[in-house]
């Protein structure tokens, strides 16, 4: 069909599609709003197969309903019929988790306009429904399963694991999981790991190790094998902290070789995130209010219902909440049934003082990671809360910590663990920073606007205090003075007029003044160092450092009155009052102790205007958006973050694993130095166990890696017709990584069309409507299909097979020479230093090619400039070679077709 007709009949006849957004865009149409016309089959596939997994594709339904998989645009479109029959059918059989309570939300999602709700409704009527539900089936609170208060479950023990038994287990754990061969690598890796999961001899000095375990090795198990056996023999519990959200979920799936049964697997291991990750059911009931009333997506919010009732931990970013569904229609961003709306993000959080809290699955989380075996974490949630915990018992604060189990970490994805603590370690102090501390002391002020301020959430705890009362109040009023609803339009209007009200809004205009006097704009803003400041500058600086501390200084008095109530009450509050208070004592702790001394720590040296502190990079920058600023920062980082790091985390553990698959650099004389320094070991009074284990694959036979030299990097007229020709040489199973959106953008536009005409699917990021994870799902489903993304994707892609079979980059990824990136150039080498960036990242997206030993794959270069030492980190057996464009395409055609 010409992409004419398509659009026709998107906008006018009845559809039957696989992602409605997606497919407006691929014919050069907005997204569509909600409609009767269009019935898309992934809404049915969220109603029918709640917290069910499958690619928002044709073919990614058809792999999830075990139909054939249709190769044709012809066979998608009869795909899409059979899945709808498919679901239909399921629904009549046996829906989940009853029909009653299926069709009470069916029929609220039918008075909503639903596409399908006459047909899931005829489905689940098929056979004898009871009557039992009076409501409209979305008050899923009412249904959830309590959590029950259990006795702590004491400190940790000592008992070693012999590296003999830790091998063992492994074998045990292959075996139950079907594997009758021990590879060799492996074995050693479990045997070794159980050097961290022996008792430290000293205070400050873990057990730590380095390990670098190329693709293949089989490390998940490995390291699983001893920490399940210190588990098990210690109390809870081993800590495995990752980078990315798809590692967290792929590990809880592998120690299904520990605990088969699923039940026994919940309790043992537990995936935990941030609270910003949970479904938060406070504000899930008050969006079912607002759509109600007509304010909200309705629609989105009962498929919601239907994922929260089956969602093994209600975990929405990365767990098994359909990414895709709130992205399908074209929904106001304050309505849609999406993670933005639905979880804690405010910190407004009033815990026991919440309805559901017996129910929260954030509740669940923190207390099934208390006494689970393995805990699943992320680098971003061990450190800031290690941090937090580690400066609460600093000061004497009572009350109970998420982490005082850090004993024994596992951080996978190792590679990452400098730029975590970096992340976790800094200060940022922006206009919309500042207007979420308003929003959070006085609640919203705006029309139609959700949260609770402090005054509603502190109030009844306070009871007739009148010291913390005057506290409360003088918080509230000092909050004023922070950035109020329409801060960027003032600091930074379209027609240049500025006008900013109270001191922060007034630094803010200050910044982008001296951003716009030093810095060059780039497509994505302007930066420029802090120091020396303009005189306007450093005058508002001091009236907004003043301003917070009159914020500062009430909240601080507010933390004394609660633990004053805490020490004072203790033989008279409940259970849940006291959990109520610790609470609150986090959120205004992390406040009042952590944030806004930092914001002060900083403006105090933009007044100082002296000297830069050797420990730290300030500087300012301003974000762009459609060509004008919409917000502007001040910025401290660390230059090395792991100064933090080993004192908030390493040092207070017992053991510390660090593992990669690209974790030494044979350049060298000693492969582990970079590492050592990057992730904190070299701080440690002794020096960290190490352990390289190489990747048993054969790369020479299976590898190709390909510099282009007749290819100008800096025309993407050029770079487009190389990836084009590259993905057809290659029929499909592409990968291009960008380092700059912009040059992505300009490539989708000039080879999208000849790639479709040719049948081969192209998907993009920072281009179509759906987040990276949901690409790559696609990407993985479709085996002939391409993906185009940006360098930061390369470590979110797992995609064994074919479909990833060519992996083109545009350009040596170097680190970009910001302000900060220079700092600590200086410090760590040089030239020297950024070359090892740049080889780590290379090394990095070639273990994305092959991933199973059966795997094929070509990774192209089209930056003539590369030099060779770039490449000194690939596996051995792979060759560099030099050709021209047209080499290259005869030879990716060669290898990677399949044999006859």
């Amino acid at each position: 069909m010409r992409p004419p007709d398509a659009r026709d009949l998107l906008l006018s006849a009845p559809v039957l599609v696989a992602h409605a957004s997606l497919t407006a865009r691929r014919l050069g149409l907005n997204a569509p709003p909600r409609t009767p016309r269009i019935f898309d089959v992934l809404e049915l596939f969220a109603f029918a197969r709640p917290a069910q997994f499958a690619a928002p594709s044709a073919v990614g339904l058809a792999q999830s309903l075990n139909l054939p998989i249709p190769r044709t645009p012809e066979d998608q479109a009869a795909t899409l019929q059979l899945a709808a029959r498919t679901l239909l059918s399921e629904l009549a059989a046996a829906p989940t988790p009853s029909r009653e309570e299926a069709l009470a939300v069916a029929e609220t999602l039918a008075r909503g306009g639903w596409p399908w709700g006459s047909a899931v409704i005829g489905a689940l009527r098929s056979a004898p429904a009871g009557n039992q539900f009076r409501s409209s089936g979305l008050d899923i609170w009412q249904r959830l399963t309590e959590w029950e208060a259990e006795a702590p479950p004491g400190e940790p023990g000592s008992k070693p694991v012999a590296a003999g038994a830790a091998a063992d287990r492994l074998r045990a754990l292959l075996a139950s999981a079907g594997h009758t061969e021990v590879r060799e690598a492996q074995a050693d890796y479990a045997a070794e790991s159980a050097f961290v999961f022996q008792p430290r001899d000293r205070e400050g000095e873990p057990n730590m190790m380095l390990a670098e375990a190329g693709t293949g090795v089989g490390k998940t198990l490995g390291y699983l094998a001893p920490a399940s056996l210190w588990s098990e023999a210690n109390g809870p519990a081993v800590w495995v902290s990752t980078y990315t959200r798809a590692l967290q979920r792929q590990i809880e799936r592998e120690s299904r070789a520990i605990w088969p049964d699923e039940a026994v697997r919940a309790k043992k291991a537990v995936v935990r995130k941030g609270r910003e990750n949970y479904l938060c059911l406070l504000n899930f009931q008050d969006q079912v209010n607002a759509a109600n009333l007509g304010g909200a997506d309705l629609v989105g919010l009962a498929l919601t219902a239907r994922w929260a009732r089956a969602s093994r931990d209600g975990d929405m970013t990365g767990g098994d909440f359909p990414a895709w569904l709130p992205t399908l229609f074209a929904v106001g961003a304050t309505g849609a049934a999406s993670a933005a709306n639905l979880v804690d993000r405010r910190g407004e959080c009033v815990h026991a003082g919440c309805a559901h809290y017996r129910s929260c699955f954030v509740e669940k989380a923190i207390r099934g990671s208390r006494r689970a075996d393995i805990v699943i974490a992320n680098h971003a949630l061990v450190m800031s809360q290690a941090a937090f915990d580690g400066a609460r018992a600093a000061r004497g604060s009572k009350g109970d910590t998420e982490t005082t189990q850090l004993r024994r970490i596992v951080f996978d994805e190792g590679h990452h663990l400098f730029d975590a603590a970096d992340s976790a370690f800094s200060a940022a102090l922006s206009g919309q920073e500042a207007a979420e501390m308003r929003r959070w002391i006085r609640g919203p002020e705006g029309r139609g606007r959700r949260g609770r301020g402090l005054e509603a959430r502190l109030s009844d705890m306070l009871g007739d205090r009148e010291e913390a009362r005057r506290a409360l109040d003088e918080a509230i009023r000092g909050a004023s003075a922070l950035p109020g609803e329409g801060w960027s339009g003032r600091i930074a209007p379209p027609n240049g007029e500025v006008g900013p009200v109270g001191p922060i809004e007034a630094f803010l205009v200050a910044v982008i003044e001296q951003l716009r006097a030093r810095a060059a704009p780039s497509d994505v803003g302007m930066e420029c160092a802090a120091r020396p400041a303009l005189d306007l500058v450093r005058e508002t600086a001091r009236e907004a450092a003043a301003a917070l501390a009159r914020v500062e200084a009430p909240l601080l008095a507010l933390v004394r009155a609660l633990e004053d109530v805490l020490d004072v009450d203790a033989e008279v509050l409940s259970g849940s009052e006291r959990a109520r208070i610790e609470g609150a004592l986090r959120g205004l702790d992390r406040r009042a102790r952590m944030q806004l001394p930092a914001w002060r720590s900083m403006l105090a040296a933009i007044d100082e205007n002296g000297e830069d502190d050797p420990d730290f990079v300030d500087w300012f920058d301003a974000n762009f958006m459609f060509g004008r600023v919409v917000d502007a920062a001040c910025r401290r980082h660390w230059v090395d973050p792991t100064e933090p790091l080993t004192n908030a985390v390493l040092a207070p553990a017992h053991g510390v694993l660090v593992t990669s698959a690209t974790l030494a650099d044979p350049t060298l004389d000693d492969p582990f130095a970079l590492a050592e320094m990057r992730t904190g070991a070299a701080r440690l009074p002794e020096r960290p166990k190490t352990l390289k284990l190489a990747s048993p694959f054969d790369y020479a036979a299976h590898a190709r890696c390909l510099v282009v030299t007749d290819v100008s990097r800096d025309d993407p007229r050029q770079i487009g017709a190389a990836m084009r020709e590259l993905f057809l040489a290659a029929g499909g199973g592409g990968l291009g990584l960008f380092t700059a959106i912009r040059r992505l953008r300009a490539v989708h536009e000039r080879i999208a069309a000849p790639l479709a005409d040719k049948g081969l699917a192209l998907y993009a990021q920072h281009v179509d409507p759906l987040e990276v994870g949901a690409l790559v799902d696609i990407f993985r489903a479709e085996e002939d299909a391409c993906l185009l993304g940006t360098d930061a994707i390369r470590d979110g892609v797992d995609v064994p097979g074919r479909s990833l079979r060519l992996l083109v980059f545009d350009r040596i990824p170097w680190p970009r020479p910001d302000i900060l990136h220079k700092a600590r150039r200086a410090r760590f080498g040089n030239k020297s230093y950024d070359d090892a960036i740049a080889r780590a990242r290379i090394a990095q997206a070639f273990g994305r090619l092959i991933r199973r030993a059966d795997d094929k794959g070509c990774f192209v270069m089209l930056d003539a400039s590369s030099p060779t030492r770039l490449f000194s980190s690939l596996p051995h057996g792979v060759e560099l070679q030099r050709v021209t464009l047209v080499e290259a395409i005869e030879q990716v055609g060669e290898f990677l077709t399949p044999p006859a």
